[in-house]
């Protein structure tokens, strides 16, 4: 069944050396495109890419994405640490401006303008790179991995909810059906007494065959055979989309807007309250499978 796009997944795990605590979040919303956004420690910025393409090749397609990665290191391992000479020296001249113009005491030390981390320079050495990531996508990759559990879960609820409510609005479909083959049934006698009253009250002739006819005509613009064929085609076409594994998220937002364009064609053609009554229940209805669907991927 199709997938929710709303989903959360974590995980957390020692590098193989113990030497790094790695943490992986991934959690999405909904969203008409796929939108990755990667949130990395400065130092592993270097991973973005790669965790986004990651992140698709696990086929996530749609949705607003967020993965987050901690990297706590527990033992200092292959970095470089210099100093941003241009950042210091900027720092450096704003922490004298602001002692001379207020006058404050010149305490200016190493260690205070060390506590300054964006002076620094933090590089890790390139044969760390490859070994940063094999120890990142395993974390990555099971935080994924319940983050897919989760979307397959609630997809599979929603699926099933879905499916619940098309076939109440079969069933609704099936009353207007029956009830309008018997309005239509009756349509011809009734206005044909209604036409030849007319024609009695303002003293026309018409021949009786010209107005059967037309009686004959407005039958058949009246019936909704037609309307209630395609709605049956319609539902057919969403159940088997609900049912599969591929992403159809926009399909089934298209093939409900084509069930609501024959339930209001059915309403306008009916005069029939009872039928009416229906169609409000039906467009009701209609309105919350659309409100599940937009959770779909």
């Amino acid at each position: 069944m199709l997938k929710s796009m709303t989903a959360f997944g974590r995980a957390r795990s020692l590098s193989a050396d113990a030497s790094l605590d790695i943490t992986a979040e991934i959690k999405s919303v909904n969203s008409r495109y796929l939108d990755i956004t990667v949130k990395l420690p400065r130092m592993y910025s270097f991973l973005e890419d790669r965790v986004r393409a990651y992140v698709s090749e696990k086929g996530i397609s749609r949705g607003k994405v967020e993965v987050y990665i901690g990297v706590d290191v527990l033992i200092q391992k292959g970095l470089e640490i210099d100093i941003d000479e241009g950042a210091a020296a900027s720092y450096l001249a704003a922490l004298e401006k602001l002692r001379d113009r207020f006058g404050l005491k010149d305490d200016i030390t190493a260690m205070k303008v060390a506590s300054n981390k964006d002076i620094f320079i933090i590089k890790k050495a390139e044969d760390d790179m490859e070994k940063d990531w094999a120890e990142v996508r395993p974390v990555l990759s099971d935080a994924i991995d319940a983050f897919c559990g989760m979307r397959a879960a609630e997809g599979e609820r929603l699926c099933l909810d879905i499916m619940k409510k098309a076939e109440g609005l079969r069933e609704m479909a099936d009353r207007v059906r029956t009830l309008s083959e018997k309005d239509i049934g009756a349509y011809p006698e009734k206005l044909t007494q209604r036409i030849k009253q007319l024609l009695s009250d303002y003293d026309i002739e018409i021949a009786e065959q010209r107005i059967l006819t037309e009686s004959a005509i407005f039958a058949d613009r009246a019936a909704i055979d037609e309307e209630i064929v395609r709605l049956g085609s319609h539902f057919t076409a969403l159940d088997g989309i609900l049912r599969s594994d591929e992403a159809a998220g926009r399909k089934l937002d298209f093939l409900v807007q084509e069930i609501n364009r024959e339930i209001n064609t059915a309403g306008s053609k009916s005069q029939n309250s009872e039928i009416a009554h229906i169609i409000v229940d039906m467009k009701t209805e209609l309105e919350k499978i659309r409100e599940q669907i937009q959770n779909l991927e």
